[in-house]
C-alpha cells in the first residue's frame, strides 16, 4: 500500500501549524521584555506593600460572577494582562504580602522562593518521581531531612512536602489509620481525642478518611485554652470500660484561635501508656522551635507519631508550603502507595522513595525550589531571628493593648494574642468588637481578624509576616485608640 499522499498531506498540515504555534516558546528577547515588564510590576507592587494598605475594602455589591474576567482566540500584551491583575486582583481585598497583616495566621513570601518557583516553573522539573529527575527528588528528601533533625524525628522519618497543612494533616490521618489497621466496620467504636480549639481542617481531614463516623471528643481546656492531660486520661479509661477503641491523640502546638501550646509531653506519655497515635498539628507553631530560647515550650513535639510543619507560615515561604513527617517511612510508604502500570519503568529503576509513593498527590509542582532558594540564600539565622522579633512584637502589642483600657486573654506562648474591649456596664460587648473590627477593617492600614470564645468575641492580633516591624505594631495602637475616640464620640 502507499502510503506517501497520506504522509505528504500530514506533513503540509503539521508544517503549517508549527508555524501558527511557534510563538508559544517565545525568544530569549521576548523573554526579557516580559522579566522587565514583570520586574516593574513587582516593584510597583512591593512599595505599595511597603507603604500602603494592608487590606482595601472591594467595590460594594460586585460579586465572583461579576469580575469582567475574558478570553479570546487570540492573545492580548503581558501589559495589558498586568493591567488587569492590578484592577482586579492586586488592587482589593487582603494584602497577605503586607507587614500590616495582622489576621489568621499571616502567610510569608520571601523574595528567594519566588526565584524558585520561577526556575521550577521555566525548567517544569518532575518532583513526583524519582525516576524522572533524581536530582529533584533528592533535594526534596534532603529538606525531609532538615525537618526530621531539626524536630529530634529518628532516622526511620519519612514526609512529603504538601500544599499546605491540610493535605499534610489528611496524609498523617490516613496513614494512622492505615498503620493501626483499623477496619470500616470498627469506625463507630474508633475514638479520636482532641480539644475544641483543634484546626478545622482535622476536621475534614478525619471526614474524608472517613473516620466521620468516629466519637470525637473534645477534652476539657485550661485557662490558657490548653487540653488537660488528667481529663484526657479519664476520657480514654472510660472509654475502654465503654468497649470503644481509643485510637489517636491529636495535639496542638500553636491553635490557630489563640497560639496556644497543649502539654506535647503530657500527651505523649498518655499515648504511650495507653497504646495511641499521637499526632501533632504544628503546622502555625512548628518552626519557633528554631528559637533556643522558645523550645522549651515546645517539648514533646519529637515523640509524635506524625507531625504537620507549614514553611508557609514559620519560614514565611509562599502559599501552598506544607510538610508532614511519620515516625516509620514504612508506614507512610504502605499508606499512600500505588503502582500502576505505565508507571513500571519507574519503579524498576529503584532510585529510592519516590513523593508520589509518600501522598496523595502523583503531579505536583517542585516545592522544594522554594524553600531550598530561601534557606539557602538567606541562611538558617536570619529565619531564628525573624520568629524571635515575631515573639517580642506580640509581647509588646499584649502588653501596650491593655494601657489602652482593653482586656486581653493569656499572656501569649507565641505570636498569638486576643483582646476585646469590655467596659463596665455595656452589656453587650460582642456588638462594641463587632462595631471595632467593621472600622479596623474600613481604615485598612493594618488589618486584625476575630474569633468567638466561650460565646463572645475577641479581636485576634497575629503577628508572622517576615514584614512586620514595631512600626505596624505601633500603627495598629494609634488605630486602636483613634476608633476608641471615634466609639466615645458617638456614645
Amino acid at each position: 500500500m502507499n502510503m506517501s499522499a497520506p504522509l505528504d498531506d500530514l506533513r503540509q498540515q503539521i508544517n503549517a501549524l508549527e508555524i501558527q504555534t511557534n510563538d508559544m516558546d517565545p525568544s530569549p528577547i521576548e523573554w526579557g521584555r516580559w522579566l522587565d515588564q514583570m520586574k516593574a510590576y513587582t516593584d510597583d507592587f512591593l512599595i505599595d506593600t511597603r507603604d500602603g494598605p494592608a487590606y482595601r475594602q472591594p467595590p460594594v455589591g460586585l460579586k465572583q460572577e461579576n469580575y469582567p474576567f475574558h478570553l479570546s482566540e487570540t492573545g492580548v500584551s503581558l501589559s495589558e494582562v498586568l493591567s488587569e491583575m492590578h484592577q482586579m486582583v492586586d488592587y482589593s481585598g487582603l494584602n497577605p504580602a503586607s507587614g500590616g497583616h495582622l489576621a489568621y495566621i499571616p502567610g510569608g513570601g520571601v523574595l528567594p522562593s519566588a526565584l524558585g518557583d520561577l526556575l521550577a516553573a521555566v525548567t517544569n522539573r518532575y518532583a513526583g518521581v524519582a525516576f524522572a529527575n533524581p536530582g529533584a527528588v533528592a533535594l526534596e528528601h534532603f529538606l525531609i531531612r532538615w525537618m526530621t533533625e531539626l524536630f529530634g524525628f529518628p532516622a526511620t522519618t519519612g514526609g512529603n512536602l504538601s500544599s499546605g497543612g491540610s493535605i499534610a494533616n489528611l496524609i498523617a490521618i490516613t496513614t494512622a489509620r492505615d498503620a493501626r489497621q483499623v477496619k470500616p466496620s470498627a469506625y463507630e467504636r474508633l475514638v479520636i481525642y482532641g480539644s475544641e480549639r483543634m484546626h478545622h481542617c482535622l476536621h475534614k481531614a478525619l471526614r474524608i478518611a472517613g473516620l466521620g463516623f468516629s466519637p470525637l471528643r473534645e477534652i476539657e481546656l485550661d485557662d490558657r485554652q490548653r487540653m488537660i492531660p488528667e481529663a484526657l486520661e479519664v476520657q480514654i479509661i472510660q472509654d475502654k470500660t465503654d468497649g470503644l477503641i481509643p485510637f489517636l491523640i491529636i495535639g496542638s502546638a500553636g491553635t490557630t484561635d489563640t497560639g496556644s501550646i497543649d502539654p506535647l509531653d503530657a500527651l505523649a506519655d498518655l499515648a504511650e501508656r495507653h497504646s495511641l497515635w499521637f499526632h501533632i498539628d504544628a503546622a502555625y507553631g512548628g518552626f519557633f522551635y528554631l528559637v533556643p530560647e522558645f523550645r522549651s515550650r515546645l517539648s514533646g513535639i519529637s515523640r509524635a507519631h506524625s507531625l504537620v510543619i507549614d514553611p508557609h507560615k514559620g519560614l514565611f515561604l509562599p502559599y501552598g508550603t506544607g510538610a508532614v513527617l511519620i515516625r516509620d517511612i514504612h508506614q507512610l510508604h504502605a499508606s499512600q502507595y500505588y503502582q500502576a502500570n505505565y508507571m513500571q519503568d519507574a519503579a524498576m529503576a529503584d532510585l529510592g522513595w519516590s513523593p508520589a509513593d509518600l501522598s496523595p498527590e502523583l503531579t505536583k509542582h517542585f516545592r522544594g525550589l522554594r524553600m531550598y532558594f530561601a534557606l539557602k540564600m538567606f541562611g538558617i539565622d536570619i529565619f531564628r531571628n525573624c520568629l524571635k522579633e515575631k515573639i517580642f512584637l506580640c509581647q509588646y502589642f499584649h502588653l501596650a493593648v491593655q494601657d489602652l483600657g482593653f482586656e486581653v486573654g493569656p499572656d501569649p506562648e507565641l505570636s498569638v494574642t486576643h483582646f476585646r474591649w469590655a467596659p463596665v456596664g455595656n452589656p453587650d460587648h460582642n456588638a462594641v468588637n463587632r462595631r471595632i473590627m467593621d472600622l479596623v477593617h474600613a481604615d485598612g492600614r493594618v488589618f486584625l481578624s476575630s474569633t468567638t470564645l466561650n460565646g463572645q468575641i475577641w479581636i485576634r492580633f497575629a503577628v508572622l509576616s517576615f514584614r512586620t516591624k514595631f512600626r505596624h505594631i505601633s500603627m495598629t495602637l494609634e488605630l486602636l485608640q483613634q476608633v476608641l475616640n471615634q466609639l466615645s464620640e458617638n456614645d
